[in-house]
């Protein structure tokens, strides 16, 4: 076991290494030479860590926009954290091996049915299988299953779901990139595939379908058509007008007397920055693995497509994700106010869920159903990603955890499956 735990939480959750590891076994598959597979698995992983900065500088700009965002709107509810969800489970209930061997197995159930199935995607974002092995045990252990029992159906339940939401949304990541090259390895895959469904219906088709990306502008205005021109020039004013109706004491907290409006300046422009390293990174990135990828499609897995995390998709559509940002943002405030209406409770907007997951959903409802498709399909999108986690805190509640859910869709459906469906067989029998 602690073998194991050590793989699990120095190799196995540490993406980069993950990804550099597997980079350097397909070059070696490849019969490279040593210099090749050194600079291979090295660029690997400096791509990975280039996108995780960019990440880490989103995410400490969007901490600062929700906090901000909550107390200029006064708002109050549960915030979900799957992370809260993790760490419960494994102190207070003691789920800690349980959940360690989940993710291991998982990991190998993926691989197996790869292998031999047509579905050859093999999920390399390690903290999402993390989180899928984390609700699978807790949603098993509600059900009555425990120790090799539990673990055993969540690595089933969690492989499956490993290969299935690559292959269900691999159709449209082929509409975006051009090509089969990679595939989309993130656990919000079902609200992805809301979005496309809902862009489907009341979106653009045909010749009438106008991607976000093809804006035509005055030629005074052809500066937005840079990427990050136009990502500054939306959030760097959404940021101060935000800041502006926190007041200073939210707006500019342990600022050490910054005027609070500059500094939703400085963390707008901040937003910008990150954006740009994540986008440098993931190119670094594709630009390694993708090659590399082939000696494993090759030798152990034939025609495997590497399933990666969702800011990959992020270069190829940069107007669709703030589109898809902004639209998720209203859905989820929308949301908010509807789910106490119908008896649920309410779920305040997570600025990290409607970036990445809303983004990446922008860029799918974009491909499916042109501007139009991404505009409703984003607000529908956001009151999706709102009643699920609304659904999961009764759900949860009768497990132990109270005022608590989680955000990726993936998961919460997985723990709805145990819930709603093989509790009551496994207690009716």
């Amino acid at each position: 076991m602690i073998v194991v735990d050590f793989i699990i939480k120095n190799i196995l959750t540490q993406a980069a290494i993950t990804i550099a590891l597997i980079a350097m076994l397909g070059l070696i598959l490849q019969k490279k030479s040593a210099g090749s597979i050194l600079m291979g698995t090295f660029k690997t992983l400096l791509g990975f860590e280039v996108l995780s900065a960019g990440s880490a500088i989103i995410v400490a700009s969007l901490t600062y926009f929700g906090t901000i965002f909550q107390h200029g709107f006064h708002l109050q509810g549960i915030v979900p954290s799957i992370e809260a969800i993790n760490g419960q489970a494994m102190n207070n209930l003691g789920l800690g091996n349980d959940i360690a061997l989940t993710f291991l197995g998982i990991f190998i159930v993926n691989i197996i049915i790869a292998r031999f199935t047509k579905w050859k995607y093999i999920f390399l974002t390690g903290q999402a299988l993390l989180w899928m092995s984390t609700m699978t045990v807790v949603g098993g252990n509600f059900a009555g299953l425990k120790g090799f029992t539990n673990i055993a159906v969540g690595s089933i339940i969690g492989g499956i779901f490993a290969v299935a939401m690559p292959a269900v949304a691999q159709p449209i990541v082929r509409k975006i990139i051009g090509n089969d090259a990679i595939a989309l390895g993130h656990f919000c895959t079902v609200g992805y595939m809301f979005e496309s469904g809902v862009a489907w219906l009341f979106g653009e088709r045909g010749e009438k379908k106008h991607s976000v990306e093809e804006m035509k502008l005055p030629k005074s205005m052809e500066f937005l058509q840079d990427t990050y021109m136009s990502v500054a020039v939306v959030m760097v004013p959404l940021y101060m007008i935000t800041a502006a109706f926190a007041g200073p004491k939210w707006g500019a907290a342990g600022t050490a007397g910054m005027n609070y409006i500059m500094y939703a300046f400085l963390q707008g422009i901040q937003f910008v920055v990150g954006v740009y390293v994540l986008l440098a990174g993931v190119r670094l990135l594709l630009g390694e693995i993708v090659p590399a990828f082939r000696g494993i499609a090759m030798k152990l897995v034939p025609n495997a497509k590497p399933a990666l995390d969702c800011p990959v998709l992020f270069p190829y559509s940069p107007n669709a994700v703030i589109l898809g940002f902004i639209t998720t943002t209203i859905g989820t405030v929308l949301g908010m106010f509807l789910m106490p209406a119908v008896g649920l409770a309410v779920i305040l907007p997570g600025m990290l869920t409607n970036f990445f997951a809303g983004g990446t959903a922008g860029i799918f409802g974009n491909a499916v159903g042109g501007r139009r498709g991404a505009i409703i399909g984003g607000i529908f999108h956001g009151l999706f990603i709102t009643l699920l986690p609304a659904l999961l805190v009764g759900v949860l509640l009768n497990m132990g955890f109270v005022n608590a859910s989680a955000t990726d869709s993936d998961t919460i459906v997985s723990a709805l499956l145990y819930a709603w469906i093989l509790a009551p067989i496994l207690k009716a029998i």
